[in-house]
């Protein structure tokens, strides 16, 4: 049995930017553990893996995500 193969949210949806403002979108690829999630686990394509976490890490600079888990 094979798995599904993950496809690229960003790519789909042809996102070019992925805002660091946009909360709800970035806190799904940040789990319990506050860790950015791996692409191999999201199924997010390496260009918009680097921007994600480039978002993720500004929003974190800004206190709208947490560094640490609560």
């Amino acid at each position: 049995m094979r798995k599904q193969r993950r496809y690229c949210k960003f790519c789909s949806d042809k996102v070019d930017y992925i805002d660091y403002k946009d909360v709800k979108i970035l806190s799904s690829f940040v789990p319990e553990g506050s860790k950015i999630t791996p692409s191999r686990i999201s199924g997010v394509c390496s260009t918009h893996q680097r921007k994600l976490s480039r978002a993720i890490k500004r929003a974190r600079q800004l206190a709208l995500l947490p560094y640490t888990p609560d």
